[in-house]
């Protein structure tokens, strides 16, 4: 792990008796003292962090109640939600999930988002909600707070996917095809059902309409890291051709952005019947970058970030792991209206949240413990979200100088296995 002098270092605490447990399994306290009127207890539970909230409704009837009736009226939930870590870790647990939170600096276990996760790969984080694949490679919407969830359109309505069944007529293997829009790249194979979640999904997003007040899930899947999207309540998922090697995605003014590797950016139509779409920023000649990120600032650009290495061991001596390092984050302006790229120097007070999850960009004046000017990222390799548990994650903290501060591999005897995403949880009371 880097460290640099006059800086504090980003680390995972340890997980202790301190830690909160999940608020299902919290034993109830009787309150002897007089209850407080809803309205006023629905008033002082809007400013809590969510993670604070949660145990609030396990307290008494009353506070059930007007924990609840905050759940219905979400949008009226005033406390700004700092992001949280979501991972696992072999020191909190065999069955237990760990929510870490920045802005106090406090790990949550959570039992029951566990048990929804047990089995399945985490493949995004938006609006407070996880998109989860389970062992028949379906896909599910996950809130990990209230425990809610909801299934998304068959697998085997995705482009290239089709389902084989058995005499009995149970869905018994998939066939994948392995082309684009533009050639195919193999001969289709057969693969069992817990199998396909190995290399079909690689990355999902929720987003929200608001024109039609409805959410919208985008799909990077491959070959070539395609997309396709669906509404939520939609029965299949629809293709986007031609284009391929997508990294990210946003949602703006009815536009679906998505950006590749290379620095391309596409926008979607996708109001109308017929899905139409438009290149507004051609590819990075300038550099080369591992991955690309599109970002909705909260001034009202549309920023473009670059994320490289540092170092990196793709071939191990045996007994070592393979291993990559983020270097530097570059960051740009973009002209939506093919105006090209301006280089940003710096964030001023503003971070950024970069990985497996929606990529943010937060003020840190309002979301407390936040450091300004920095990027926050995880791990997003699908070797190291899907499997290869023992390996080291790429993750931490970016300076704008390209100093980077790593989350440790092994810190106080806690082994990490999983680290899922940054959650903005400031919409999880969201019911679907």
């Amino acid at each position: 792990m880097a460290t640099v002098t006059g800086e504090e270092s980003l680390e995972l605490p340890y997980c202790g008796e301190e830690e909160r447990s999940d608020p299902h399994t919290m034993a109830t306290v009787t309150c002897q003292s007089p209850e407080l009127p809803q309205d006023i207890l629905i008033d002082i539970f809007s400013r809590l962090q969510i993670p604070d909230l949660a145990p609030a409704g396990s307290v008494s009837s009353s506070w059930r109640s007007a924990y609840t009736s905050l759940l219905n009226l979400g949008k009226y939930y005033r406390q700004a939600q700092t992001p949280c870590l979501l991972y696992t870790c072999e020191c909190a647990g065999k069955n237990v999930a760990c929510l870490y939170s920045l802005a106090e600096k406090r790990v949550y276990k959570l039992p029951l988002t566990w048990s929804l996760l047990r089995g399945r790969f985490v493949i995004g984080s938006s609006l407070g909600v996880l998109v989860t694949v389970d062992e028949r490679s379906e896909m599910h919407l996950v809130n990990p707070i209230t425990g809610e969830q909801i299934g998304l359109p068959s697998v085997t309505t995705i482009e290239q996917v089709k389902p084989i069944y058995d005499d009995t007529g149970a869905l018994h293997m998939y066939e994948c095809s392995f082309h684009t829009a533009k050639k195919v790249l193999c001969p289709p194979e057969i693969v069992a059902l817990d199998k396909l979640r190995d290399f079909l999904q690689h990355k999902a997003f929720v987003l929200s309409d608001t024109s039609t007040k409805s959410l919208i899930v985008v799909l990077i899947h491959n070959p070539h890291r395609q997309l396709s999207f669906a509404r939520l309540g939609d029965d299949s998922w629809t293709w986007l051709p031609p284009h391929a090697f997508f990294d990210d995605c946003i949602y703006k003014d009815g536009l679906l952005y998505a950006t590749n590797t290379d620095g391309e950016i596409h926008a979607f139509d996708l109001s109308g019947p017929k899905v139409t779409c438009k290149m507004i920023l051609r590819r990075f000649e300038v550099e080369k970058c591992r991955s690309m990120y599109i970002v909705q600032a909260p001034w009202g650009d549309l920023l473009q970030v670059g994320r490289s290495f540092s170092d990196y061991e793709l071939e191990p001596e045996p007994g070592a792991f393979v291993y990559w390092n983020t270097g530097r984050f570059r960051i740009y302006k973009v002209g939506i209206a093919g105006k090209g790229r301006e280089k940003v120097r710096s964030l001023g007070d503003h971070v950024l949240f970069l990985g497996y999850n929606q990529s943010l960009c937060l003020s840190a004046k309002e979301y407390p413990g936040l450091k300004a000017n920095h990027a926050y990222f995880t791990d997003e390799s699908y070797l190291w979200t899907k499997g290869f548990e023992n390996n080291r994650r790429d993750q931490g903290r970016s300076s704008p100088l390209g100093k980077v501060w790593q989350l440790p591999y092994l810190d106080f005897g806690q082994k990490l296995k999983y680290i899922y995403a940054y959650m903005n949880i400031q919409s999880v009371l969201y019911s679907f």
